[in-house]
């Protein structure tokens, strides 16, 4: 009666599990570049049964034999494997803002790619291309953080950044990089066009793997891997005026929600039989 009660609380707390990871994407289903998180259930581990009477020996005269025959398997319900990230591309959001920007993933990429940020905790990858320019000119977060390229935090003015497919940023060399000499960018006719750098775009070998932090960050970790670089023809396109939005489908999360409800209830009423059955049996007991 007791392994009934812990198979229900088992699938009551896988349940409340999903629940929390459904509540978290549905709360960031307008953050840009979110990516949904999805709960993996596993098996508990089973229990081999026997029936046994004394020592589960039997002796005759020509040998001894098994009182204790194996009954079969006894599950113990479910438990959460893992909580993994889904890299999907998401929609693309056409915004116009010169300091928006998007990778796009190509056919055949089976490895996300990421633009690098070096926060206050080390140097960090995102999918989030929402930047802006700070008063000492250099494209960073909307917290502060600066966007890297190949050769360190990009430095520009107003209006003169522009950024290729190919992810390398080009300056009009008469306007510079001080923040005084910015103009706007329909004006720019970039007539002296200089190469300043290459965006950092990198990927790693186990994506699944990443550590999730706040601010859309992601942090690598030993089995995902160290950040590298694309090879050549397998490199993403860089949108510049364009956002991804979240992967997260609202639709899918609330018909998830109802799955859960009705299964969190399912393992609710679990217990409840069995503690109805074991109130029985104390009675007759008595």
């Amino acid at each position: 009666m007791l392994r009934g009660l812990y198979t229900g609380a088992n699938g009551m707390i896988s349940q409340q599990v999903k629940m929390d990871v459904i509540a978290n994407n549905l709360a960031n289903v307008d953050k840009t570049a979110f990516k949904k998180d999805t709960t993996v259930f596993k098996t508990f581990p089973e229990m081999l049964l026997h029936r046994y009477s004394e020592d589960g020996i039997g002796k005759t005269p020509m040998g001894s034999f098994d009182t204790s025959p194996v009954v079969g398997k006894l599950g113990f319900g479910a438990e959460v494997n893992e909580v993994y990230t889904r890299f999907d591309q998401g929609s693309v959001k056409k915004t116009d803002n010169i300091f928006d920007l998007m990778i796009q993933d190509q056919p055949g990429m089976e490895k996300p790619a990421f633009f690098s940020v070096l926060t206050n905790r080390g140097e960090r990858l995102t999918r989030s291309g929402s930047f802006v320019l700070d008063k000492n000119g250099f494209v960073v977060t909307p917290q502060g953080f600066p966007l890297l390229g190949e050769k360190g935090p990009i430095q520009v003015n107003q209006g003169n950044f522009l950024v290729k497919e190919n992810g390398e940023i080009y300056i009009n060399a008469k306007l510079g990089t001080a923040p005084k000499d910015g103009t706007n960018f329909s004006e720019n006719r970039f007539e002296d066009p200089v190469l300043l750098d290459t965006l950092k775009i990198r990927t790693v070998e186990n994506p699944r793997h990443l550590d999730k932090e706040g601010d859309s960050f992601y942090s690598d970790t030993p089995e995902s891997g160290e950040p590298t670089k694309f090879p050549t023809l397998l490199a993403p396109q860089v949108m510049q005026g364009y956002l991804e939005a979240s992967n997260v489908s609202v639709v899918t999360e609330m018909v998830d929600m109802i799955e859960v409800n009705r299964a969190y209830e399912a393992n609710s009423k679990t217990m409840q039989t069995q503690d109805s059955l074991l109130g029985r049996l104390f009675e007759v007991m008595r």
